[in-house]
């Protein structure tokens, strides 16, 4: 079967060519959070001391007129730097090509290798692989390997609608280890998410909140659904062999817990959520989780973030595909120039969110 995900190739293309493109002020700023996402994609070199680090590097910030940014240690030595021996930027490009040498090994075996294994593979200490592989791609590798044969089985199933021939197709060795992943993942057994909610009950219903009137609704695992002005069509349209139920009182805690999500984002509790869709907007919607309250991305950022530089649009339209608003908090997500984009609950309700977590008013508003 052919593989569902960037040759290794195609992913260092990607990542020069995020460098390449690079706002300085964008690289300033990761290198001002030590965000562990840049490391590898970008380089910050000091004219003070003559040396270059990664943006995750403990070490003091020098002042930004001292810095310049490559697109790698080896551009930076050629410039005349030395390698930071504190954050050793130079191994995370080694970090980097283990990972994504894992990565293919996974796609490519017919039974998921483990942990111990891959690291033996690519020269590294299982304990130490399972780290980098996470802050790479945001999950470990049996969660990669779970999320790679899921995508497989969904596309088997819609080809050709037969549970027992996307199991083998997608390469579980049997149904009881696929029914296992899809439950974990989907929330749904795999004929009820292949037949629209088939066996499955949603229960829903209305209720007030400070940016006006949501609907709420939930599967037995979380909230499959959060949204401004809706109405039970919508449900039906998403999930029309579900049988949907209206319940205001058994959805008490979960409406409780959006609201503090609005009024209190700063303190709020983390809620059960069932959704999926995409393996891009899964990685979007992943990406979004890991914004915490009070702070912003771009689109680019994004993209970025998620390996897929140039897909800023594509960015855009899995925010717009959101289906659980607040909880999977795509109102933080901002243009590159600092002004709003769009959003699906209105953009008054979009400032009233961000203020809410100490938010700045933006710029004015500019094509994306």
């Amino acid at each position: 079967m052919a593989s569902l995900a960037p040759t290794l190739r195609e992913r260092k293309s990607c990542q020069m060519d995020n460098v390449a493109r690079l706002d300085p002020d964008t690289a300033w700023a990761a290198f001002m959070r030590r965000d562990r996402a840049w490391d590898g994609r970008v380089i910050g070199a000091v004219k003070t001391t003559g040396i270059y680090c990664k943006p995750s590097c403990p070490a003091r910030r020098p002042r930004r007129e001292h810095v310049e940014f490559f697109a790698s240690g080896e551009e930076a030595r050629a410039a005349g730097y030395r390698s930071c021996l504190r954050c050793k930027p130079d191994e995370v490009g080694r970090d980097r090509e283990a990972v994504a040498e894992a990565v293919t090994r996974i796609e490519q075996a017919e039974e998921v290798p483990s942990l111990s294994e891959l690291a033996a593979a690519v020269g590294y200490a299982p304990h130490h692989f399972q780290r980098i592989f996470k802050r790479d791609l945001g999950v470990s590798p049996a969660e990669y390997a779970r999320g790679l044969r899921n995508r497989r089985t969904e596309a088997a199933l819609k080809s050709n609608g037969r549970v027992t021939d996307a199991v083998y197709e997608a390469g579980y060795a049997g149904p009881s280890s696929f029914y296992s992943d899809a439950k974990q993942r989907l929330g749904m057994t795999p004929s009820a998410w292949r037949n629209g909610g088939h066996g499955e009950t949603i229960r829903w219903t209305h209720f007030d909140s400070p940016l006006g009137e949501m609907l709420i609704a939930a599967t037995s695992k979380g909230i499959c659904r959060l949204t401004f002005d809706d109405s039970e069509e919508s449900l039906r349209r998403l999930f029309p062999n579900a049988t949907i139920v209206e319940d205001a009182g058994g959805l008490r805690d979960l409406i409780e817990g959006a609201l503090a999500a609005i009024e209190s984002p700063l303190a709020v509790r983390e809620l059960p959520i069932d959704v999926a869709g995409t393996a891009f907007q899964e990685a979007v919607w992943r990406e979004l989780r890991k914004i915490p309250a009070g702070e912003t991305r771009s689109y680019a950022q994004i993209a970025a973030a998620i390996g897929q530089p140039k897909a800023v649009r594509a960015v855009g339209t899995a925010n717009g595909d959101n289906h659980v608003a607040v909880l999977i908090p795509c109102h933080r997500v901002i243009r590159s120039d600092g002004s709003l984009g769009g959003y699906a609950g209105g953009l008054d309700r979009k400032r009233q969110l961000l203020a809410a977590e100490g938010h700045r008013d933006p710029a004015p508003e500019l094509p994306l």
